[in-house]
């Protein structure tokens, strides 16, 4: 369809040819029907949508922020006998809903061929990118007619947020036989869950009973529940944070997270505004790491009461450490932290942000470890300095 300049250089030639024609100014006249010739030309040239299929590619579909992540898009020529001169964008659309696009660098396709094209997409800021669809256009030398055409589905890319090295973390604590708390990692097993028998299993653990009523082996699954856990509940809401904390917030406990997986801890990750991911919904193996990232990623400003959260929380067995990290505007409402010091023997409360270091400062929490820091950077250093657990 023509483009602005298209319409106007039609409507100005149009006016030219029939004011010179009846003015009787030959110039003027043949000025204006090369004007409107110009545009038929252009409708001939670049008037019909492009005939291609597209594939993209993004690699790496994760990464953390500031980290470069690339998209390949192979285009495959299915006109006939023309060539096709092509431009295009990518269409992203963010988690808060945010619409942009990424240019896609010019390529000159002809019939029956293939041409590849890349681009970098924008990683500087943590969230969830859902790249797509592609749309290319044709358009003519001058500008006066394009014609567009989406392409292909959407890809989703989860851009982690930055995180930094904390050098230890606490290893939790069980209570034993004899009434004390220790810091151990070892403890009692539990019966968990009846599962298919798999070659290797141990028969010592099958259910016969079981086994004899479904028709098959089934087998007893046992799990140490005094492991270390270190149970993270970051404060997703709006009313707790800035932007800019939130941020600060989501990097806190990304470094947390990692920090307690690099140690072979069991970790639990909570938002205060209900979502959550368990150890064993996260599964194992060297990318274990990876859903609690994207559930990072994906954190955004909401409701959700810390009252409730802690309640959930108190239903957990002793031998835990809670990490509970908010934000500047979330020190107000930290009164309830203090019902879990009976269920987690080891109660961390960090809060990042301008202003967070006086507005701590003005709550009493007895025997709850308390850091302040500005941002997520400083919020480590307090970590590590930490002398005992």
């Amino acid at each position: 369809m023509p483009t602005r300049r298209g319409i106007a250089v039609g409507a100005i030639g149009l006016v030219l040819a029939v004011g010179g024609f009846l003015a009787g100014y030959r110039e003027l006249a043949a000025l204006g029907v090369v004007a409107v010739l110009a545009l038929a030309i252009a409708l001939v040239w670049a008037g019909w949508p492009p005939r291609l299929t597209v594939e993209r590619e993004i690699e790496p579909d994760r990464v953390v922020a500031g980290e470069p992540c690339r998209a390949t898009v192979a285009m495959t020529s299915t006109a006939r006998f023309r060539v096709q001169g092509l431009t295009g964008a990518e269409r992203l659309v963010s988690q808060r809903r945010e619409h942009s696009e990424v240019a896609v660098p010019p390529v000159r396709l002809p019939a029956g061929r293939v041409a590849r094209t890349g681009y970098l997409l924008p990683t500087d800021r943590r969230g969830v990118l859902d790249v797509g669809p592609l749309e290319v256009a044709r358009q003519d030398p001058l500008g006066l007619v394009r014609a567009a055409k989406t392409f292909g589905d959407s890809t989703r890319v989860w851009v982690h947020p930055r995180s930094y090295r904390l050098s230890r973390v606490p290893v939790g604590a069980a209570r034993s036989l004899d009434g004390v708390v220790d810091a151990v990692q070892y403890g009692s097993i539990t019966f968990h869950a009846l599962r298919e028998y798999v070659p290797g299993d141990d028969l010592r653990h099958v259910h016969w009973r079981t086994s004899a009523r479904v028709g098959e082996l089934m087998v007893r699954e046992h799990v140490d529940t005094s492991l270390p856990r270190i149970v993270i509940l970051l404060d997703d809401r709006e009313s707790a944070h800035t932007e800019q904390s939130l941020e600060e917030a989501v990097s806190a406990a990304a470094s947390v997270l990692l920090a307690a997986l690099t140690a072979d801890l069991t970790v639990e990750l909570h938002l205060v505004g209900g979502r959550s991911l368990t150890g064993a919904e996260a599964g194992g193996g060297a990318g274990r790491a990876r859903p609690y990232l994207d559930l990072l990623a994906e954190v955004a400003p909401g409701d959700g009461a810390l009252p409730t959260a802690v309640q959930k929380l108190r239903q957990r067995h002793r031998g835990d450490t809670l990490v509970l990290v908010t934000g500047a505007g979330g020190a107000a409402s930290l009164d309830s932290i203090g019902l879990l010091r009976d269920v987690y023997p080891t109660v961390v409360v960090a809060v990042l942000g301008h202003g967070a270091v006086d507005r701590l400062s003005a709550r009493a929490l007895p025997g709850v470890i308390t850091l302040a820091a500005n941002d997520a950077e400083e919020f480590g250093a307090r970590w590590d300095a930490v002398s005992a657990w």
